[in-house]
């Protein structure tokens, strides 16, 4: 993956990240990038402010993939090697700063990003109380071959079980 201006009339898209990035994603405010680099010899968690790039911090300390802001923008989650889920708040003001690192979630038996050929296996509800995650089959280990998406589940759950 790599991070590109979109190009202006007559002018070639320029690469705004060189060193191959995995996981990329704005904050909320898209002033910030999250991304997971082997820059390091191994993934680890980097933030850079964008568009132009400017500050760079290194957020995980022990290998890290697949961050995710949360909606507020003060929190960044990622997931560390041995698949936790790991937090650390952010502060903006008067420059960007990440907090101590902690593991937030354990979670054996749910899908990392080498279950399903790479990716991002988990998302966080807009008010940060919980984690959408792809759950492994108990028998062989492995992510499920489809995903059942119910739209309008609630006009489904009130004919199953009406609430006259």
């Amino acid at each position: 993956f790599s991070l590109a201006e979109p190009p202006s009339p007559g002018k070639n898209p320029r690469a705004l990240l060189e060193k191959r990035a995995l996981g990329v994603t704005f904050s909320p405010d898209g002033q910030l990038i999250a991304y997971a680099s082997i820059e390091s010899g191994r993934p680890e968690i980097y933030v850079q402010s964008f568009p132009g790039l400017g500050g760079k911090w290194t957020i995980s300390t022990d290998g890290g993939t697949t961050p995710v802001w949360a909606d507020s923008g003060r929190e960044l989650f990622y997931r560390d090697y041995r698949r936790p889920i790991m937090v650390t708040p952010v502060t903006w003001a008067p420059t960007f700063a990440a907090g101590e690192v902690t593991r937030l979630v354990d979670n054996p038996g749910y899908a990392g990003p080498g279950n399903i050929g790479g990716g991002r296996t988990y998302d966080v509800s807009l008010d940060n109380s919980r984690f959408l995650m792809i759950k492994l089959s108990a028998s062989d280990g492995k992510a499920p071959p489809s995903l059942v998406a119910v739209i309008n589940w609630f006009d489904e759950l009130e004919r199953l079980v009406p609430t006259k």
